[in-house]
C-alpha cells in the first residue's frame, strides 16, 4: 500500500469532516483524561492508605473516676487500678501482633488537648481529671485491629478500644466515590466518542462512495479501501489521547506542585509523584489510538460493503 495515497486520503477525510473530527478529538480527550484521572486517584488512595495506616494506632482508653457514673460496663467499679493497668500493658506486650505500646497519662492527654483546642470555649471547661489515660498501640499489621479489640474491649478498667483508621475511612470512601463517579462519566464520554466516530466514518465513507466504487471495480482489496478510514479515526483518537495526556500533566503540575500547591499546604499527605503520571500516559495513548480504530472498523463493515 502506498503511504502517499493513505496520507492523502486521511487529509481529505479530516478536511471534509473537520467539525465532527474536532468533536471526536474533544470527546476522546475528555474521556481519556477522566480515565487517567480515575487511575491516578485510585493510586493516590492506595498511597495514602499505605502512608497513614502505617502511622495510625489502636487506642485503648482506660476508665477514669467519671466513667463509673456513665454506663461503661467495664468501668462500673470506678477508675482503672494500678494492677489492672500493669496487667493490660503486660498482656499487650505479649501479643504477637503488637509492635510498640505507649502509655499516655491523663495529664499528658490534657496537655495535648490544650495545645490543639486551647482557643475554643469548651477547652476552658475541661479539667485534667476528666481526661482519659490510654495505651497507644502500634500494630505490626494494621489489619489485625480486631485481635486487640476482642481481647481488651470488655476487660475491667478499659473504657473503649478505638481504631484510628476509622477516622480516615470517610476520607478514603469519599475519594473512592469520586473515582467511581469519574469512571462513570468517562464511560459515558467514551460511548459518545464511539458514536461520533461511527457517524464520522459513515459520513466520510458516504462522501467518498464514488472513489471507493472505482477502487472496487479495479480490484482493490477491502483492506486497501478501508485502511484510510481506519487510520483517519485512529489519528483523531491519537490526537485526543495526546490532549488527555496534556490534561493529566497539567493537572498534576497545578494541583500538587503549583497553583493550588497541595504538596506545600498538606505536607502530611504523601502525594503520588511524576512517575505515577508518566506510567499512565502510554496506556492513555494506546487506548486513544486503538479504540477509534476498532470503532471505525466495525462501522466500515456495516456502511462500506466491498
Amino acid at each position: 500500500m502506498r503511504a502517499q495515497f493513505v496520507l492523502s486520503e486521511i487529509g481529505v477525510g479530516l478536511r471534509r469532516n473537520l467539525t465532527m473530527t474536532f468533536a471526536v478529538i474533544v470527546s476522546v480527550a475528555l474521556s481519556l483524561a477522566l480515565f487517567g484521572g480515575a487511575l491516578l486517584m485510585s493510586q493516590q488512595v492506595n498511597t495514602m492508605k499505605d502512608f497513614w495506616y502505617d502511622k495510625v494506632n489502636v487506642s485503648i482508653f482506660l476508665c477514669n473516676k467519671n466513667d463509673a457514673t456513665i454506663t461503661a460496663r467495664s468501668c462500673g467499679k470506678g477508675a482503672v487500678t494500678d494492677q489492672q493497668r500493669h496487667q493490660i500493658k503486660a498482656d499487650l506486650e505479649k501479643m504477637n501482633v503488637v509492635d510498640k505500646v505507649h502509655h499516655e497519662t491523663a495529664e499528658q492527654a490534657y496537655k495535648l488537648y490544650k495545645e490543639q483546642y486551647g482557643d475554643t470555649e469548651i477547652a476552658a471547661t475541661i479539667t485534667p481529671d476528666q481526661m482519659q489515660e490510654s495505651f497507644r498501640v502500634k500494630l505490626k499489621d494494621p489489619e489485625k485491629y480486631q485481635v486487640v479489640a476482642s481481647a481488651f474491649a470488655d476487660r475491667d478498667g478499659v473504657q473503649s478500644v478505638r481504631d484510628q483508621r476509622d477516622i480516615l475511612e470517610n476520607l478514603f470512601s469519599l475519594m473512592n466515590g469520586m473515582r467511581i463517579a469519574a469512571l462513570c462519566v468517562m464511560g459515558l464520554m467514551l460511548v459518545i466518542a464511539m458514536m461520533l466516530i461511527v457517524n464520522t466514518v459513515r459520513v466520510s465513507a458516504f462522501s467518498r462512495r464514488r472513489e471507493t466504487g472505482i477502487m472496487r471495480l479495479v480490484g482493490a482489496s477491502s483492506f486497501y479501501i478501508q485502511m484510510p478510514f481506519i487510520m483517519e479515526a485512529a489519528f483523531a483518537g491519537l490526537l485526543g489521547g495526546a490532549v488527555a495526556c496534556g490534561f493529566l500533566l497539567l493537572g498534576r503540575y497545578f494541583l500538587i506542585d503549583n497553583g493550588l500547591a497541595l504538596a506545600d499546604k498538606m505536607q502530611l499527605v504523601d502525594f503520588i509523584g511524576w512517575d505515577a503520571v508518566f506510567t499512565k500516559l502510554p496506556l492513555v495513548l494506546a487506548i486513544g489510538l486503538l479504540m477509534p480504530a476498532f470503532a471505525a472498523a466495525i462501522a466500515l463493515r456495516k456502511y462500506l460493503k466491498v
